[in-house]
């Protein structure tokens, strides 16, 4: 038996557990099962809160994708885990520091019932994102059935390619999605975003992430593509990232600073599952 809460954080939906007062080991066939949405609860992803490693840290902050595999980083979900370890009393801090896999994020609560995320620094360099490719640059080239693409590439945490589109509600995001994200490039595979820019201060997302295919919202995503119209120069430091699920504020002011996230997360429903 295990006592979950499902939450949203603009439709990027998620099952969020307590492993601190229960004890939980699940599979990835368990969580697989989970996250279909016929014969399961149906989400996203799945996080865990758990004890933290570090002195200095609250929490250990663990995401695993619909199809079992766990990654690093997901921003939509740190602000759903912010909400859920205050509406759960598991803390009474305005800002809270948790563990992840990827280095530490720090949570804050801010006004309006928003969470703001620092997200950290990005991470540039092909060996860090990772990409295979040698040396860096602002644009790389890939061409996959047929169809060249254009892309830039960095990490928040989390591999992120971002390709700029004209409208990006006319882009085939499921076909290039699917192709792109588990191509030999990518040995981590990667999540890829879709952006339109509209002006300087805000652009249009779709996000198909490695392991959900596209979602309504990500939060990891949404600053990927904003660092990386910073660094083409075609966004300012403050930018408004609308994607299908909701709107999401974005700051960065540059390299070697941390990439600020703020936005909502809300609970959905607590529930119970027998596995």
């Amino acid at each position: 038996m295990i006592h979950f809460t499902k939450m949203q954080g603009l439709g990027n939906d998620f099952v969020v557990i307590d492993a601190i007062n229960q004890v939980i080991a699940l599979t990835a066939e368990q969580i697989r099962f989970m996250s279909d949405r016929h014969f399961g609860i149906g989400f996203d992803q799945l996080l865990l809160v758990e004890a933290p490693v570090s002195a200095n840290a609250d929490f250990k902050y663990r995401i695993f994708n619909a199809d079992g595999s766990e990654v690093a980083q997901c921003g939509n979900g740190a602000r759903c885990f912010a909400r859920f370890v205050r509406d759960k009393a598991l803390t009474d801090h305005d800002q809270i520091r948790v563990d992840t896999n990827a280095g530490q994020l720090i949570l804050s609560f801010t006004d309006g019932d928003l969470i703001t995320v620092n997200m950290g620094v990005p991470k540039h360099s092909p060996s860090e994102i990772p990409l295979l490719i040698e040396q860096e640059a602002l644009n790389y080239k890939v061409t996959v059935d047929g169809i060249e693409h254009v892309f830039a590439a960095v990490s928040m945490g989390n591999p992120h390619v971002v390709i700029r589109v004209d409208d990006v509600s006319n882009t085939p995001v499921a076909d290039w999605g699917k192709a792109l994200e588990s191509h030999a490039l990518f040995p981590e595979r990667a999540n890829i975003g879709f952006m339109q820019v509209i002006d300087r201060q805000h652009i249009k997302l779709r996000v198909y992430e490695r392991g959900a295919a596209e979602t309504l919202a990500c939060g990891s995503g949404a600053c990927a593509a904003v660092v990386i119209g910073v660094l083409q120069n075609c966004l300012d430091q403050k930018v408004n990232v609308e994607l299908p699920g909701g709107e999401l504020a974005i700051k960065w002011a540059g390299r070697a600073e941390s990439v600020l996230m703020t936005g909502s997360a809300t609970s959905v429903f607590d529930g119970i599952i027998y596995l």
